[in-house]
């Protein structure tokens, strides 16, 4: 029997995909990688998934993990590889609100994971925009982060244990739900931020936090990107370190908003060059019960400290949202920045880490850096300012692909000169081989190209990724 064949006997007919039920699959989130699957298989268990990486070594054929497929660096393009979904494997296996632990599999949603935790009154604060369709798996894979990083910490502080396919079969168990393990190597960490290179995650165990009881959400305008800093630390000292989320959305992703969006309105009656959602979230009860005029204390503390730099000068503007409707509001305008930075094209879309206080520094020299490579370029930046995270798209006036590279190659440079890294949270794929090239420690190169090959020594695991 070939390989197909033995495919279907082990998964079922329904579940071995051929000829145009992979279109859906082929094609990533972007539109930018379009790959040709020899095969989308489908396995509902970790058993199937085992089954599946001894089929392909066995055949020398190569193995593309997929999860909700919403990646943006072309992570899961193959041309002739089998594309292994784990979207049938997505069942919570546990949940455990003593501990504050899930045990759950690499297809669940993360959706359906917050609504598990908010049933028990819990919290899974892995929050991202495309949360209703991306998958725990995919997250894990890529060390995704999101919006809250500032205060829980990316996917991997959210994983306590892991259970992994490897290559050639075998199933590896760290399904241990310890916040200590220092019984030898972190294997665990190994395949967190992977991309599936080393082995397919099939579940994990994810921490849990307490449910905020309250949340003050605000909109503020500075007059310089310098001063957002200043005024984290001072929120941050203000509320106890409770800031959940400080998200930066500059003149010119505010100007592209109001043209593609305009439904969702703007903050502000001027646009300003800083605009800053911050987010604070009270779980202690004295901080989310109301007073006797019906006022939260956390906005208040909220409301205190942002008027105390409005006084100072520091804050131009700020408005504090005052219902629930408001606050989805203005997460709204912030949450559809991949509709309005991925409406037009040629584009470099970017995701660089920076030191906090570096931030201002890297948007003017790319500012700079921009014009003397394309006059007719334009450029849109948001960032997670609070863990120095900078989503920087540039717009150039053509699309030649040697063009493209070197607008890249300037950003990436510019992040590293600052000390800062060309990959945050997105992941390496195939976009950011390049830059792995040329700016990642040769030395660590060579040491990541060897985990690869005591992992993988075949090279079935989605091969031409990550690595440069």
């Amino acid at each position: 029997m070939d390989l197909l064949g033995e495919l279907v006997a082990a998964l079922g007919p329904g579940h071995v995909l051929t000829g145009e039920d992979r279109a859906r699959y082929a094609s990533d989130w972007t539109g930018k990688y379009r790959g040709s699957p020899l095969a989308v298989v489908r396995p509902a268990d970790t058993a199937e998934v085992a089954r599946v990486l001894q089929l392909a070594q066995a055949t020398g054929t190569k193995v593309v993990p997929v999860s909700g497929n919403t990646g943006l660096v072309g992570g899961t393009m193959t041309e002739g590889g089998l594309m292994l979904s784990l979207e049938r494997m997505n069942r919570i296996r546990s949940l455990n609100p003593a501990a504050r632990v899930a045990v759950v599999e690499a297809g669940v949603v993360l959706q359906k994971l917050h609504d598990a935790a908010e049933a028990e009154g819990l919290y899974f604060p892995l929050w991202f925009g495309a949360r209703g369709s991306a998958m725990i798996g995919g997250a894990l894979s890529t060390n995704a982060g999101g919006s809250n990083v500032l205060r829980y910490g990316s996917t991997r502080g959210l994983c306590l244990g892991l259970e992994v396919v490897l290559a050639d079969g075998r199933v590896l168990d760290l399904m241990g739900a310890l916040h200590k393990d220092n019984s030898g190597y972190a294997l665990k960490d190994l395949f967190i931020g992977a991309e599936g290179t080393l082995g397919i995650i099939t579940a994990a165990v994810m921490r849990l936090v307490p449910c905020p009881r309250a949340h003050a959400t605000a909109m503020v305008a500075l007059p310089e990107l310098g001063a957002a800093l200043d005024l984290l630390n001072r929120l941050q000292e203000a509320t106890g370190g409770t800031v959940e989320a400080f998200e930066y959305m500059g003149r010119n992703y505010l100007e592209r908003l109001a043209a593609r969006r305009p439904d969702l309105g703007l903050p502000f009656a001027t646009i300003h060059d800083v605009t800053i959602l911050v987010e604070v979230g009270a779980t202690a009860p004295r901080d989310a019960t109301p007073g006797p005029d019906g006022a939260l204390p956390v906005v208040d503390a909220l409301e205190t400290a942002i008027a105390a730099l409005m006084e100072e000068g520091r804050v131009l503007d700020a408005v504090v949202a005052r219902s629930e409707a408001q606050r989805r509001a203005m997460w709204a305008r912030r949450e559809v920045a991949a509709e309005v930075s991925f409406d037009r094209s040629p584009l470099v879309d970017t995701d660089v880490a920076l030191p906090l206080d570096l931030v201002p520094e890297f948007l003017t020299r790319m500012t700079a850096r921009l014009a003397a490579l394309d006059p007719g370029a334009t450029e849109l930046a948001i960032a997670h300012l609070g863990d120095g995270n900078v989503h920087y798209t540039a717009f150039p006036s053509h699309g030649d692909p040697a063009h493209l590279d070197a607008i890249r190659a300037a950003v990436d440079a510019e992040a590293v000169a600052l000390g800062g890294s060309f990959s945050a949270e997105h992941g390496v794929g195939l976009s950011k081989r390049g830059s792995m090239r040329r700016h990642k420690n040769r030395v660590a190169v060579e040491a990541m190209q060897a985990v690869k090959s005591a992992f993988d020594p075949s090279g079935i695991l989605n091969p031409g990724k990550l690595l440069p």
